[in-house]
């Protein structure tokens, strides 16, 4: 594993980091072909019962990095080659929901845009009392895509889903926990405490038999998740060509309001 991700096993505990050396810990193509790669080591990994995924220690993630030059040429390339491209950020989210053990996200700081999709990819969520989940996409002139909108729905239900991903309202940690964003909100500096707490829990449990109910769980929750996540990929392909995406990206750059016309 690169500089970027750092995995660690303990007993049966594994740990992933990422950290780009940037405060904003955005995720660029590379990050998320490692994370995609971490992810998938454990899916067949029977000596391991919790995987325990974390950020920087101040901030989980900014989102997906618009500045990354191999980002930013999917929108000028062809159909084929975006779809191509685009895929990556779903297959990173698939990979982390498709691990055989319980996956625990540890969440201090935002948790923004592609970082709240990474982290409902994950079973549970530890939040700092710091912790922002905020999912601007939309503000962006774009649509919330890597699957993430089944996933949402599952954890609070189609009008909060709305209120997140349409109104990009930002949750602070005490409304993530009441609205079932959160599993748990812990002091600052403490998330991946917390989540190594439940990795034990978890870890003196009959692994195979955990693993079982994980599995259940997720089919019930997610059987819809695939007829109606199919087509965000597409749409996000189709919202870059807008004029609406162009503003969208343009004003966040220039730090002003965006003034959008739907085309």
């Amino acid at each position: 594993m690169s500089q970027l991700v750092q995995t660690e096993i303990e007993g049966r505990i594994a740990i992933v980091r990422f950290d780009t050396g940037s405060r904003a810990n955005a995720l660029s193509q590379q990050l998320m072909q490692e994370l995609t790669e971490a992810a998938e080591q454990f899916h067949d990994a029977p000596e391991v019962s919790a995987v325990i995924l974390t950020g920087r220690d101040d901030q989980f993630s900014m989102g997906a990095d618009l500045k990354d030059p191999a980002g930013t040429a999917a929108a000028k390339s062809s159909l084929k080659e975006r779809r191509i491209l685009l895929r990556r950020g779903p297959r990173m989210c698939e990979a982390w929901e498709n691990v055989d053990a319980l996956t625990i996200c540890a969440v201090e700081g935002w948790c923004v845009g592609g970082g709240a999709a990474l982290a409902t990819s994950c079973d549970l969520r530890v939040f700092a009392e710091n912790s922002t989940f905020y999912v601007p996409e939309v503000e962006r002139g774009m649509n919330m895509s890597w699957g993430s909108i089944p996933r949402f729905v599952a954890l609070v239900g189609p009008a909060r889903t709305k209120r997140i991903a349409g109104l990009c309202e930002k949750i602070d940690a005490a409304t993530a926990l009441t609205w079932g964003l959160a599993d748990h909100v812990v002091p600052l500096g403490t998330a991946v405490h917390k989540a190594r707490e439940i990795a034990e829990a978890a870890s003196r449990l009959p692994p195979t038999a955990l693993k079982m109910v994980k599995h259940d769980v997720n089919v019930a929750a997610l059987a819809l998740a695939k007829a109606t996540g199919h087509r965000d990929l597409e749409a996000f392909a189709l919202l870059q060509r807008s004029d609406d995406f162009r503003e969208g990206i343009t004003a966040f750059f220039e730090g002003r309001d965006p003034e959008f016309t739907g085309d």
